[in-house]
């Protein structure tokens, strides 16, 4: 199992955190049976930790105007919406919400050239809100590939706090290539033209890389 490299620092201040408490519990409750019940906490806060930052193997869908999942988690927004940043238009929004229990590493979504790129400072509204999209703290990335661009963003949530992102405008990427990583609970919003045809549905449960969100057609 890989760890997203971004978050060694995270996973460290974590059992910088546990250990001395594992120790305080064993070191000077004099009860060996409430000292252990009160290590399994930390213990398993440590474990989890490793755990919910792991890069998953995935097989990426190869075929070319397959707009793949930026990240895993749930479809929560499928709306015909007005886009002002990047689109600058009407268009359709699908975002996928991840809970702690999601891999947080994001893919991108298609192959293409970067064309835009801007981190946003907000609040930290719960991520799945609708109004977080535009007032949380977020990255707004653009790839243009031979079918048309896909806009989406990384929104931070109540949790996440830290949102990382590969992307430099002009350079291309490839699909299922790592694009960045938010750590704790956080969304992901993805702008499609209105003639794209989407795959999903709400309530519907996605893998990055592996599901199909959209369908672009030149």
């Amino acid at each position: 199992m890989r760890i997203q490299k971004d978050c060694y620092n995270t996973i460290l201040l974590v059992w910088l955190i546990c250990v001395p408490m594992i120790y305080v519990f064993m070191r000077f409750i004099p009860w060996p049976a409430l000292s252990y019940i009160l290590c399994v906490l930390p213990m398993a806060f440590m474990g989890f930790s490793v755990f919910f930052f792991r890069v998953p193997d995935r097989q990426t869908v190869q075929q070319d105007n397959a707009v793949t999942s930026v990240a895993d988690g749930k479809v929560v927004i499928i709306d015909k919406v007005f886009e002002p940043e990047y689109v600058n238009g009407e268009c359709i929004q699908v975002s996928v919400y991840m809970d702690f229990f999601n891999v947080h590493v994001n893919y991108w979504p298609i192959d293409g050239e970067v064309t835009y790129y801007k981190y946003h400072p907000g609040k930290y509204m719960l991520a799945f809100l609708p109004k977080a999209s535009e007032l949380n703290e977020h990255s707004s990335v653009a790839i243009r590939s031979q079918f048309g661009d896909v806009f989406f963003k990384q929104l931070a949530g109540t949790f996440a706090r830290r949102i990382v992102t590969y992307a430099t405008p002009g350079n291309m990427e490839k699909k299922g290539e790592q694009c960045g990583v938010i750590k704790f609970g956080s969304r992901i919003d993805m702008y499609f033209p209105l003639d794209a045809e989407i795959k999903v549905q709400l309530g519907d449960y996605v893998k990055a890389c592996e599901t199909v969100i959209a369908e672009l057609h030149r």
